[in-house]
């Protein structure tokens, strides 16, 4: 069983978890459902590496609030990681365990009803901050961008209906890939996800490359062993090219240029 998780003041987490938790039944600092359990809890989410010594299931999907320095309204979500220091949560050079088909799911889902979302970009962003240390496959959903957003209840409403359908049904499986290259918010991966036939692992952005090295991309690896491909941002890798393809010819990862 999954468990949906919302900091307690992260407004758009809490907003989020408001509406999912009216048809659960509370069980102490649990909410019981049929597919799924939801736990708010007092500590940040970026920094909850300790849910599994607490809390045993197959994932963890956050529910959260997003930021962004532009301010351009958007829903989200990505993986989590870091590939060089520990600013943000989590451990330095440790990524989690991607959660890939059923971000697919709610990708899809999401640019299905993106008619009453009109006013926000639906991306992926590449993989980032805490949690990285649990053991079983982690998500991050997100909305934003500002304080209006986060606590406006009808949108994260709207967006809680989509993951409780997401969350309700086994997502369907994919050819997963890891990504290579591209910017934070990567368009190419996230058409690739709502549109393509792969679902996706750790996403490496440009500017994460020059952190990669064989130790870090053999830990990558044993993060997603669902992985058969690796999806490479062909114009999008920087002066880094030759070492990504160095390193995935070292694998069994059929290398896909987008």
């Amino acid at each position: 069983m999954n468990l949906l998780v919302a900091y307690q003041s992260d407004p758009a987490g809490s907003n989020l978890a408001a509406h999912i938790s009216q048809s659960m039944k509370q069980d102490g600092e649990i909410y019981r459902g049929k597919n799924y359990d939801l736990a708010i809890i007092p500590t940040p989410a970026i920094s909850a590496d300790w849910l599994e010594e607490k809390y045993h299931y197959d994932s963890f999907v956050f529910l959260s609030k997003h930021a962004s320095g532009t301010g351009t309204l958007a829903l989200t979500c990505h993986s989590t990681g870091n590939f060089s220091e520990a600013l943000f949560g989590g451990k330095p050079r440790q990524v989690a365990i991607p959660h890939p088909h059923l971000q697919k799911s709610y990708m899809q889902a999401l640019w299905e009803k993106r008619k009453y979302f009109v006013k926000f970009e639906i991306t992926i962003e590449a993989t980032h901050h805490g949690p990285t240390a649990l053991n079983k496959p982690t998500l991050f959903i997100e909305v934003g961008t500002t304080e209006k957003q986060w606590n406006d209840k009808a949108l994260c409403s709207s967006v809680a209906k989509i993951v409780e359908d997401v969350m309700s049904k086994t997502p369907k499986s994919h050819d997963v890939a890891i990504c290579f290259g591209g910017t934070h918010y990567p368009e190419k991966f996230t058409k690739e996800l709502i549109e393509g036939q792969h679902a996706l692992g750790t996403v490496i952005p440009k500017h994460a490359l020059d952190d990669i090295d064989k130790k870090l991309f053999s830990h990558i690896l044993e993060r997603n062993k669902e992985a058969k491909r690796a999806l490479v941002d062909w114009s999008g890798l920087g002066k880094n090219k030759q070492k990504v393809v160095d390193l995935i010819e070292t694998t069994n990862l059929e290398m896909i240029r987008v």
